[in-house]
């Protein structure tokens, strides 16, 4: 496709949006509007409001665990069945909570609630029977963990049954993980990410420019056009499809170049979901070694998390697996987040600089240091704020304490809801991957991303499970 300016890449309804994005990233001066009308906001107001009610409740002396239900672990169906049946207007009152906050974002956001209501409810349905997948107490020994399940059993609806094209609309990969994020940060202690953010702000720095120079440069030995390999650098090397699209703007990329590198990191994100975890298990990697593997190696935020509460999982339910359950997700999220996603605004900036003073001056727009805050994932913010409220209130409890009292009133719930935000992500995933419109790229491009995923996987490992191993191994201690 590469070389034929008359061939057209064929894109799934969410990768249009992603295209789309790409203009409306250009358009700078939204001034306040932007509070309103980006998904990155909208995860911050709702993962922040779930945050402060659970607050609220706590030092109320009460909690939202009510609403935050899940299902129990169960060995036989009657289990299953009675315990479903005994909670099913908890189940109900959660549906209907995460419907009208969804129903208010999305609308606002400016999408159809008539095509939007109807295709979360296939996913909310879908996503509890998911989560009764994972709760069976033989599930760890046959792999069904709910992140894999969620994504396969997507990718099957979606390749083999196919839904119409109008549910994309509920199918939001991107908000649904960034929702998730955020309230992984009261999970996630602020000191813990202070203590972290140096080495992982190191490591993904080599990774990723390792990952660039690699990409670009045999991009470039094949006769690829020198934008087309910026943008497939920064698609491996930063953060996915955010990273391709920042960097199209960024350099001029012809309108075909985002698409081309969108296409190639959900293939191999999808790849990695299922090749990390594996090749962790058999190393019996720890937690957060693997957790860190995974956040130098994954090109997604939504593949990478998949892949890391997957392993994590593995923690406690198989032997051999050393670490805590949540250091996976932790080591995950301090090398992607704090490590890889910060750098979008930089590299769109730099990247920017080059194009207009060293290649053709129409090949890029004129750069801006504003241009790193525009870039700049604002959902982050809120995953920060997230930690520090939690890192503040349990400030005044003993370790015990907090165990016995924080922990199971005020973040256990909160974690369930987050869990529940990441199952409708990797469903949605499945559900938006068609294959046969994932098809030809053209061999040059695969070719020199290909390459980048090598080093990336390559490098990731040793930096994670030899260099800073000490780091990842100690994150819950």
């Amino acid at each position: 496709m590469g070389n034929n300016k008359n061939d057209e890449l064929e894109l799934t309804e969410t990768q249009k949006e992603w295209d789309e994005e790409a203009d409306d990233l250009r358009v700078k001066n939204v001034g306040w509007k932007e509070l309103y009308l980006k998904e990155d906001w909208w995860a911050i107001w709702v993962g922040l409001g779930i945050v402060v009610v659970a607050v609220l409740f706590f030092l109320n002396g009460s909690s939202i665990k009510w609403i935050a239900i899940t299902p129990h672990r169960w060995h036989t169906s009657a289990e299953l069945a009675t315990d479903f049946s005994n909670h099913l207007g908890q189940y109900f009152s959660q549906f209907l909570l995460w419907l009208v906050i969804f129903m208010i974002s999305v609308r606002v956001m400016g999408y159809k609630l008539s095509e939007y209501i109807p295709s979360f409810i296939f996913v909310y349905i879908f996503s509890i029977i998911i989560f009764m997948i994972g709760a069976w107490d033989q599930a760890h020994h046959y792999n069904l963990e709910p992140p894999l399940v969620a994504l396969v059993l997507g990718m099957i609806i979606s390749n083999f049954f196919g839904l119409p094209r109008w549910m994309d609309t509920g199918f939001r990969v991107e908000y649904y993980i960034k929702i998730g994020i955020v309230l992984l940060g009261a999970t996630l202690p602020f000191t813990l990410i202070v203590w972290a953010g140096p080495v992982a702000i190191v490591q993904a720095s080599i990774v990723s420019i390792s990952t660039f120079l690699v990409i670009f440069f045999v991009g470039k030995k094949l006769g690829l056009d020198r934008r087309l390999c910026a943008v497939l650098g920064a698609g491996g090397a930063v953060c996915g499809v955010s990273g391709a699209i920042a960097i199209a703007g960024a350099v001029g990329a012809k309108k075909e170049h985002a698409p081309i590198a969108i296409t190639l990191v959900i293939i191999w994100a999808i790849i990695m979901i299922f090749f990390l975890p594996l090749v962790s298990r058999a190393l019996h990697l720890h937690t957060g070694v693997a957790g860190a593997w995974i956040g130098t190696s994954e090109f997604a935020d939504a593949a990478g998390f998949a892949a890391a509460q997957a392993y994590g999982n593995l923690a406690g339910n198989v032997p051999g697996i050393p670490g805590q359950p949540d250091d996976a997700v932790w080591g995950f999220t301090l090398m992607k987040v704090v490590g890889r996603d910060i750098w979008i605004g930089i590299w769109a900036f730099v990247l920017a600089l080059i194009a207009t003073t060293r290649w053709e001056r129409k090949a890029g727009t004129k750069p801006d240091p504003a241009e790193i805050w525009w870039r700049f994932p604002k959902f982050v913010i809120g995953f920060i704020v997230a930690s520090l409220i939690i890192t503040v209130i349990s400030s005044g409890y003993s370790f015990a304490d907090y165990n016995k009292i924080v922990k199971p009133e005020l973040v256990g719930p909160v974690k369930a809801l987050r869990t529940w935000a990441f199952i409708f992500c990797f469903f949605s995933i499945g559900l938006t991957t068609r294959f046969r419109e994932l098809a030809s790229t053209g061999i040059k491009p695969v070719m020199a991303f290909s390459t980048g995923v090598v080093v990336n996987v390559v490098l990731g490992f040793i930096l994670s499970t030899i260099v800073f191993a000490a780091y990842w191994q100690s994150l819950s201690h």
